[in-house]
């Protein structure tokens, strides 16, 4: 699976992990949304939740999205404005707690290479995510805090039980 990353560069450079991914040519960087081509799209504000289902829809190439991920790198500040310019379905990822250093334990604030990772493991791709984030020392801490949930959204048949697994996290 491709991984395209819409590069802003409004984040610090040392600490980019979009970055570090195109270093080692694990993933591509683009300036522009018209240069990023159309795939599967992490929006955090995106209405319906990423699933395994999602991976069918891109291997049958229904939404024009054959074997690609598209993440948007910028501040949580601008990023919802940002990712309505890109083409493809738009897919929230499902509660996942973040293992970087700027915001390890947050729910949510995943960094580039962590939203990679867990859309990587609901499609079926936990190699490839292991991977990724062999790249980075805190990386495997990132499958160790959210390896059930990951296995369970993983196991789910659509974003529908994907937000029920969710919602039993967000209970506790």
């Amino acid at each position: 699976m491709e991984l395209h990353v819409r590069y802003e560069g409004d984040d610090d450079p040392e600490k980019c992990s979009a970055r570090k991914l195109a270093r080692f040519d694990l993933a591509t960087l683009h300036r522009s949304a018209r240069s990023t081509p159309s795939g599967i799209v992490l929006d955090p504000y995106a209405d319906r939740a990423l699933s395994p289902d999602d991976e069918r829809d891109a291997d049958s190439d229904r939404a024009g999205s054959h074997g690609r991920l598209v993440a948007l790198d910028c501040s949580w500040e601008t990023a919802e404005a940002e990712a309505f310019k890109l083409d493809g379905p738009h897919r929230s990822l499902p509660f996942l707690v973040a293992a970087n250093p700027v915001n390890y334990g947050t729910p949510f604030q995943l960094n580039t290479v962590e939203a990679f990772a867990g859309a990587l493991c609901i499609l079926g791709h936990r190699d490839r995510a292991e991977e990724i984030l062999g790249k980075f020392r805190w990386g495997h801490t990132f499958l160790e805090l959210n390896d059930e949930p990951l296995r369970r959204y993983a196991d789910c048949s659509d974003s529908t039980e994907v937000v029920e697994i969710q919602s039993e996290y967000l209970d506790d």
